[in-house]
């Protein structure tokens, strides 16, 4: 597709892994909503999105089926492919800033759609896990090292959409940072690496790598 660019968001430390995105620059060659939501049921990525301008950082973002209006890895992804200092979303601005290798979002706990997130009691509890049935989105997560902070994790959508597990989910860590209150090391899916942080004012850094698929 004209104007696409694919990238992996959340890559692990050995570049591998990361989460699959697709962004059109030009949002204004697919108007509508029932449009979009058409071609990123078709594209098939976990979350696919729109910019509707590229000079204030507006976007729109997609699932297979529905649209979300903040979703992490989209917004990790889009602040590193634009090169902006913020985002506007239907939830609300989200900051951001490049910091070496990691581009960092900061945005709030509440922007973040629903998920369940379970305990396990072992990372070897979390590997061996099999994709529950749909129904609800759930971020099964253990310690790693509770003292650093790393955490062992994987995202099960639960959508019926055919995406059955997500490699790297910025959402789910932010909800999970804000209920454990204190910065955080991800392992997920494969080898993804999310890295969090709490902020002022109720805010949440979210970081990670991204490069182009």
């Amino acid at each position: 597709m004209a104007g696409l660019d694919v990238l992996r968001v959340f890559c692990g430390p050995d570049g591998r892994h990361g989460n699959k995105l697709g962004v059109i620059r030009d949002g204004a060659t697919v108007p509508g909503v029932p449009a979009r939501q058409e071609v990123a049921r078709r594209l098939g990525f976990s979350e696919t999105v729109f910019v509707d301008d590229d000079e204030r950082g507006v976007i729109d973002i997609y699932t297979p089926g529905l649209r979300l209006p903040f979703a992490g890895h989209p917004c990790v992804g889009s602040a590193w492919l634009l090169d902006l200092p913020e985002l506007v979303t239907p939830a609300g601005v989200v900051t951001a800033r490049q910091d070496g290798e990691f581009s960092w979002i900061a945005a709030r706990a509440s922007w973040a759609p629903a998920r369940t997130l379970r305990q396990y009691g072992s990372p070897e509890e979390v590997d061996a896990l099999a994709v529950p049935a749909p129904g609800e989105w759930v971020y099964a997560w253990a310690w790693q090292d509770e003292a650093a902070g790393r955490v062992r994790a994987r995202g099960f959508p639960g959508r019926g959409d055919g995406i059955d597990e997500d490699e790297a989910t910025g959402a789910a860590a932010l909800l999970l940072t804000h209920e454990l209150g204190r910065a955080l090391n991800i392992t997920q899916g494969m080898g993804s690496q999310i890295l969090t942080a709490p902020g002022p004012d109720g805010l949440i850094e979210i970081g990670g790598r991204v490069v182009l698929a």
